[in-house]
């Protein structure tokens, strides 16, 4: 069997609750919203993955979190991205630092992913714009807020994401703790 598996830093149920509830003002817009229990920082998405893969997927995360020692991650803005020109999610965003570049790196390199991108960007989807539906919005609200939001990454999650009960169900396969 397979499932989706990608690699993440959960967030505090305390900054989940502060952004549900930043995003009430937004609520009746064309988007579907990330449920609360979801919110996380995906730091590589690896696809669909075979179970028989999964174990050795857990030993490499592991062994690049045993790198890195536990560290903040600053998130200022919640915005429609990945740009003004391409929009189709609402991200709370954030810049990446040494730590956390350096943490996204020691993954990429233990599961020999080359990533492609120019610089990690750390960001949590809130929510996926309905593109159709927002598209025939006549006056579409520009979503640029300040939102400071500082979550500490003691961990990283192997998880996977199925689908159930009408949408995606999040499951911690393995977590990691940063040293």
């Amino acid at each position: 069997m397979q499932r989706k598996i990608f690699i993440s830093i959960n967030l505090s149920e305390r900054a989940k609750k502060r952004l549900i509830k930043a995003i009430e003002p937004w609520e009746d817009l064309p988007v579907k919203w990330t449920r609360e229990e979801n919110l996380h920082i995906t730091l590589a998405f690896l696809g669909h993955v075979s179970d028989e893969s999964i174990p050795e997927i857990c030993e490499k995360v592991r062994t690049a979190s045993q790198k890195s020692e536990i560290f903040d991650i600053n998130f200022d803005r919640i915005v429609i991205a990945p740009s003004e020109a391409d929009q189709k999610m609402i991200w709370l965003s954030g810049e990446a630092d040494d730590n956390l570049r350096d943490l996204v790196n020691n993954i990429e390199k233990e599961l020999d992913l080359s990533s492609g991108k120019k610089s990690f960007r750390p960001h949590v989807t809130l929510g996926r714009l309905r593109v159709y539906r927002w598209k025939a919005l006549e006056n579409r609200p520009e979503i640029n807020v300040e939102f400071p939001l500082i979550v500490t990454a003691e961990s990283v999650d192997v998880m996977a994401s199925d689908f159930a009960g009408g949408g995606m169900e999040y499951s911690v396969i393995e977590s990691c703790p940063l040293e």
